[in-house]
């Protein structure tokens, strides 16, 4: 790690331990944006990332200021958990994953996903964080334009991809396809496309209409500048979900029209349903062929891998081309990386995962609409964007696997759908929902606890 890496790492982690809960979120957002993977530090073999200390970090901070409760995870977190417990058992039983590194990346995501679960409790904390990100993602929209334009980037100071070293990987149609901090353009415009997402929903908000748009501006200027057709169908499938607000309550006929659309594809369609990838790509530019042939290869190689997965190295002669990093097929499909991690038990409970994340978004959104109207409307719309964030990940997971920082920040979406749809955060703790509403929506009750359990009322001292 350089000067630079270590003096911005030991201030995130300061903020981090130190300030109040908010800006430890926040901080740890500036973690994701201005710290990469390329510098690190070996201890005993491991490669001790700089987001890796600043998750641990607000591990350390959550545990210490008891600000998460066993008492208070919910159905979405027991998925999780069995996830990578599903993960960890197979890494158990295996002899031929690199264990160090393995064991690294399901501690990364519980450390990181738990951290985000503690700093995220409220709606008000939640458009607090995202206004005060915007402000953080001006300067860092600017610092890609910069590489966009003179082909230097500026994160190489803390290491970030050092593009006049990359050849020309990282140009396309004689235009750079900026990184920025990441480690991989499609990556970076998977960042900005989901924040763009979050940022149409609070521009709606009169409160912070104009720190949105700003923040929108600069999402889409990140996107442009990388250059890349994945976040390109990032954006476009954020445009759909926000066209469909207006069917919010009619969403299971969305649902079937899907299925419908997929069986239809599937009667139509003389190649496989996953050559749809590259029919899109024919549209949006990129390696859409590439993808659709993978899962094709895959599939044709299912009894390797799908009781307990196989080395990506084992994977080498599945394509013509390989990955420099691991020696095997350049694995661009998140859903398969799960497969081939820890088999198909792995690939279905990640799918298990966003179904449940689904699932309580829906409840969550039922729920909404029996507040009173001012606060029902904000909270819909926070649902409602961060549902469309869930989709983007859910349709980007086919077209790439997330592998720097990208996966703290998918743990970070998924911790806010985890805290905002629990019945605590949906309701101010003086109010109590109508019995009614609490059976129709699924959910028993706002509060965590009985109300003769609480002491709201404030404590009288002497001398105050």
């Amino acid at each position: 790690m350089t000067a630079a890496s270590t003096a911005i790492l030991i201030s995130l982690v300061a903020i981090v331990l130190l300030a109040p809960r908010r800006w430890a979120l926040l901080g740890m957002m500036a973690g994701i944006l201005y710290l990469t993977q390329g510098h690190y530090v070996q201890v005993a073999g491991l490669n001790i990332f700089p987001t890796r200390v600043l998750a641990l970090a607000a591990l350390t901070r959550v545990l210490c200021r008891r600000e998460l409760s066993v008492l208070g995870l919910t159905r979405l977190d027991t998925v999780f958990f069995v996830l990578y417990g599903f993960v960890l058992v197979v890494y158990a039983i295996r002899t031929d994953v690199l264990e160090g590194y393995n064991l690294g990346l399901v501690i990364d995501a519980v450390v990181s996903y738990l951290a985000f679960r503690g700093l995220v409790h409220t709606f008000d904390e939640f458009h607090w964080f995202l206004r005060m990100t915007a402000l953080i993602l001006v300067p860092y929209a600017m610092l890609v334009c910069v590489e966009t334009y003179t082909s230097v980037n500026p994160f190489a100071a803390v290491g970030g991809v050092e593009l006049r070293r990359a050849g020309d990987l990282w140009f396309r149609e004689g235009r750079l396809r900026a990184t920025g901090s990441f480690g991989h353009p499609s990556l970076l415009g998977t960042c900005a496309a989901t924040f763009a997402a979050l940022y149409v929903g609070a521009v709606v908000s009169p409160k912070a209409r104009w720190i949105s748009t700003t923040g929108l501006a600069a999402c889409v200027l990140i996107i442009w500048a990388t250059n890349s057709g994945g976040p390109l169908t990032c954006l476009a499938v954020a445009a759909v979900g926000w066209a469909l607000w207006s069917a919010r309550r009619e969403m299971r006929f969305v649902r079937r029209g899907i299925v419908l659309l997929f069986i239809a594809l599937l009667v139509v369609m003389k190649a496989p349903i996953w050559y749809v990838l590259a029919r899109i790509s024919d549209v949006t530019g990129g390696d859409g062929f590439h993808r659709a042939r993978l899962l094709d290869v895959a599939f044709q190689n299912l009894d390797k891998w799908w009781l307990a997965g196989m080395p990506l190295l084992k994977t080498r002669g599945w394509m013509p081309y390989v990955n420099a990093t691991t020696g095997g097929t350049d694995i661009t499909n998140h859903f398969l990386l799960f497969g081939l991690t820890a088999g198909l038990g792995a690939l279905v409970l990640a799918v298990v995962v966003l179904i449940v994340s689904f699932s309580r978004l829906g409840k969550a959104l039922a729920y909404a609409r029996t507040l009173p109207r001012q606060r029902s409307r904000s909270v819909e719309i926070t649902l409602w964007s961060l549902g469309v964030v869930l989709a983007i990940h859910s349709f980007n997971w086919f077209g790439i696997s997330y592998w720097d920082q990208t996966n703290m920040l998918w743990l970070m979406h998924l911790a806010m759908v985890s805290s905002l749809t629990s019945p605590a955060s949906l309701l101010p703790p003086q109010a109590s929902p109508s019995p009614a509403a609490a059976k129709r929506t699924g959910f028993a009750s706002p509060l965590t606890s009985p109300p003769a359990q609480r002491t709201w009322a404030p404590v009288h001292r002497r001398g105050r």
